[in-house]
């Protein structure tokens, strides 16, 4: 009997659920404000902390775990795995944002919402495992909105875009997309507003 095939939408899916997962959409974001907000040498020296000291411990964390089988896949799909995730998620960013603050004096206001955010996701997961790609995304596009409304409106377009592809993979059930989109559109008011009263 011949093994069934994915459907197309189902690859397509999965192509947009893995290309705008939470690391690479903030990775889009962080390359967008920095070309937007500094030179190429500021660039560097405000990336290359996060690069270091989030992006690729998280990457390697996530290759390791899936390699000696402590996470069923990359997407750490399974409730109970996940809470080492965001333990090790929440370390990083904490250890990112006492470096800035040390260093430069001031504490990253777009890290310390990530923070927030992967707090609630965290307290989310004990109920109820909801969706951090949509969450994420969700989140990225209320950075966007801050820098260029119109820019953070597309990604709320490309949010709800990979909200419906965790549900077309039966990564996410409806209920877990929509509980990832609450905690996200609740943090992502807060920051806006904080955002406004700041700038005034």
């Amino acid at each position: 009997m011949e093994e069934k095939q994915p459907s197309i939408i189902h690859k397509i899916s999965k192509i947009i659920s893995d290309f705008f997962n939470p690391l690479i959409s903030l990775f889009i974001f962080f390359i967008y404000m920095s070309a937007r907000n500094y030179s190429f040498h500021d660039s560097l020296v405000y990336f290359i902390p996060i690069l270091l000291m989030i992006i690729i411990p998280v990457v390697a964390w996530l290759v390791w775990n899936v390699k000696t089988g402590r996470y069923t896949n990359m997407d750490v799909s399974n409730r109970v795995q996940r809470k080492t995730l965001y333990f090790f998620i929440a370390a990083c960013v904490i250890a990112y944002i006492a470096y800035n603050y040390f260093k430069n004096g001031y504490i990253d206001f777009v890290m310390l919402f990530i923070l927030i955010l992967l707090f609630a996701m965290q307290i989310s997961n004990y109920f109820i495992k909801s969706s951090m790609h949509t969450s994420f995304n969700i989140f990225v596009a209320a950075l966007f909105f801050a820098l260029n409304p119109i820019m953070g409106i597309i990604w709320l377009g490309i949010a709800a875009l990979v909200g419906i592809t965790r549900i077309i993979l039966k990564r996410h059930t409806p209920k877990e997309v929509l509980m990832g989109a609450s905690i996200a559109f609740m943090v992502s008011f807060i920051y806006l507003y904080c955002n406004i009263q700041f700038q005034h």
